[in-house]
């Protein structure tokens, strides 16, 4: 019996840059517009779309590189396509722009795969859960103390059970606005920090402590991600019950293999724009293996599906510029309610469909293949 589903026949790639509400930092770099990537698939009368967050080159190289290996293709095969275009960028370099163009080719492949079988695509992975615990992630450090108490108060008394602030570009600040941030969201929500890897090994482990005054259970990158030892060391000396999370910069599952075979980390993180789908759930399935908490970095309209379907996934990430994004350029992006976000599962696929319209005034980049 022939496959009953026609090839791919239609590959667009855009990328739309967004400016961000308000000029955003962390600890190392500093920003005031977001790109996102968007891939589109038509195969026969369907149509499905995934995306990423990365550079517009990103979206070139995807046009120009990857889009003509995807035309004609078994939509129903999915990883054979993903190494196909995997391999096709070995001597461009396999991590960072490469994976991120990648990564949303990947998501528009699952989408249309879901919606070609009329199913959600939490559902087409196999849920274990209807709905993740979110936390709302910003709190930058270009915002004033006041901007910083705002956002993560109104996070806090809307009902997530956890929100997250940046720290790391003033060192000798970051206390009083981990306090200032405590005293904003009351004693009953968690206070997560991310230092982006800021500090310096002994530094961290200093600030770890004085952060515990303020009840902080969770210190995200305090140095690189790059530096296991030093994560190792970290983690063993960080206050009890202060996790240390990393991983989110992991663009295959080489990188997370090692991040949990040195046991670098409390929680492992991992994000599927930069990754892809497959890789995000093989890194759910390496923690799941070693007894980790396993958490999902930003991109909440895409992870709320993935996360669903890795039954060790602890919480996933509301970042502030996403949620915003989603919601403006999407319909059908998902909306947190007392703390916890759940995909729409009367719809098909990432149950996105893109507003042209709105984001054509973001406009960057643009292209076509078909056969």
């Amino acid at each position: 019996m022939g496959n009953p589903y026609p090839t791919i026949r239609q590959v667009a790639v855009t990328a739309y840059t967004i400016p961000t509400d308000k000029p955003e930092s962390d600890g190392t770099i500093e920003w005031n517009d977001t790109t996102l990537v968007l891939v589109d698939l038509k195969c026969g009368d369907i149509a499905a779309l995934g995306y990423s967050y990365a550079d517009s080159s990103a979206a070139f190289l995807a046009a120009h590189k990857l889009a003509s290996q995807i035309v004609g293709q078994d939509p129903m095969a999915v990883p054979f396509i993903v190494s196909k275009l995997e391999r096709s960028v070995r001597n461009a370099g396999r991590p960072g722009i490469a994976s991120t163009a990648i990564a949303a080719i990947e998501a528009a492949l699952w989408d249309l795969k879901a919606r070609l079988l009329d199913v959600p695509l939490a559902t087409l992975l196999g849920a274990y859960r209807r709905e993740v615990v979110a936390y709302g992630s910003g709190g930058f450090t270009s915002y004033s103390i006041e901007t910083l108490q705002e956002q993560l108060g109104k996070w806090s008394a809307q009902g997530f059970s956890a929100v997250k602030m940046k720290i790391g570009r003033h060192p000798d600040r970051d206390p009083e606005r981990v306090k200032a941030a405590r005293a904003a969201i009351g004693n009953t929500c968690e206070l997560f920090v991310d230092a982006n890897g800021a500090y310096m090994r002994k530094q961290a482990i200093a600030m770890a402590e004085a952060f515990a005054g303020q009840g902080v259970t969770w210190f995200e990158e305090p140095v690189t991600s790059d530096d296991l030892d030093g994560l190792c060391e970290i983690s063993r000396r960080a206050p009890a019950g202060m996790r240390i999370a990393a991983g989110e910069y992991g663009y295959d599952i080489t990188y997370f293999r090692r991040m949990v075979d040195r046991s670098s980390v409390d929680v492992l993180q991992s994000d599927a724009t930069r990754c892809g789908v497959t890789a995000f759930l093989e890194a759910a399935a390496l923690c799941d293996a070693a007894h980790i908490p396993f958490s999902a970095h930003t991109s909440p309209s895409l992870h709320v599906h993935l996360c669903c379907a890795a039954p060790n996934c602890m919480n996933l990430e509301y970042f502030h510029d996403h949620g915003r994004i989603e919601h403006m350029l999407f319909d059908g992006a998902p909306k947190p309610k007392d703390g916890m976000l759940s995909p729409d599962f009367a719809s098909p696929g990432l149950g996105l469909d893109f507003k042209r319209e709105d984001a054509a005034k973001f406009l960057v980049f643009a292209r076509e293949a078909t056969k």
